[in-house]
């Protein structure tokens, strides 16, 4: 079985029998992108994916099943891309840091309904196998390269690793959130937005004693 139509934006569609999965979820991404995670029901995922309103509950139980499968996938291209941006600390820690924070923001900018789904819902991670390990494995990029910077530090004054991964995430996600995020609540600046995440790593890794470059191991 299969059909073509035409999408929302005009763009040609199309479904093939036994695909249904992955029209539902394009179908999710694009409800997403419009009315954010929150705005759509799996009734209107169906419509749009040219199926009946029973078809969905084949693959996902109600819509925030369906939504919780689109963060995995938001968090499993994540993740690629924050390790090939960290690039295993090379060719210096810092230097693959301010790679890290660029290719975070970059996400956001070029993935709004993805970033939605991943950070502006309030399903509860527990409740959907392979969700909290998607995460993880995401932050964890952010953890071991939180950990690789602090390692010349003195044992005595290096700051637990996961707390660093969790100060440089809050900023990082608190800039992507405020400021580049592709809609009328996205706030205005003077600067570009890696310029302004840069400077405030800067600041930090300076206040903890990392001021004037960061030594490679």
């Amino acid at each position: 079985m299969s059909w073509t139509r035409h999408g929302p934006g005009g763009e040609k569609r199309g479904y093939h029998h036994g695909n249904l999965r992955e029209a539902l979820l394009d179908a999710a991404l694009e409800l997403i992108a419009a009315k954010g995670p929150a705005g759509f029901t799996i009734a209107e995922a169906a419509r749009l994916a040219g199926v009946s309103p029973a078809a969905p509950y084949r693959h996902f139980r109600d819509a925030d099943a369906l939504i919780a499968e689109v963060a995995v996938r938001g968090f499993g291209r994540f993740a690629d891309v924050l390790i090939e941006a960290w690039n295993d600390g090379r060719p210096d820690a810092l230097r693959a840091f301010e790679a890290l924070g660029r290719a975070y923001l970059a996400f956001a900018r070029a993935n709004p309904a993805y970033y939605a789904a991943m950070f502006e819902t309030r399903i509860a991670a527990e409740a959907h196998p392979g969700l909290q390990a998607a995460g993880d494995r995401a932050f964890a990029v952010l953890r071991d390269a939180a950990e690789r910077l602090i390692s010349g530090l003195p044992r005595e004054n290096r700051p637990p690793p996961l707390m660093v991964a969790l100060h440089i995430w809050s900023l990082s996600h608190g800039i992507a959130s405020l400021f580049v995020r592709g809609d009328p609540a996205r706030r205005k600046l003077p600067m570009p937005a890696e310029d302004l995440l840069e400077a405030g790593v800067l600041l930090y890794l300076q206040s903890l004693g990392l001021a004037g470059g960061i030594k490679s191991r």
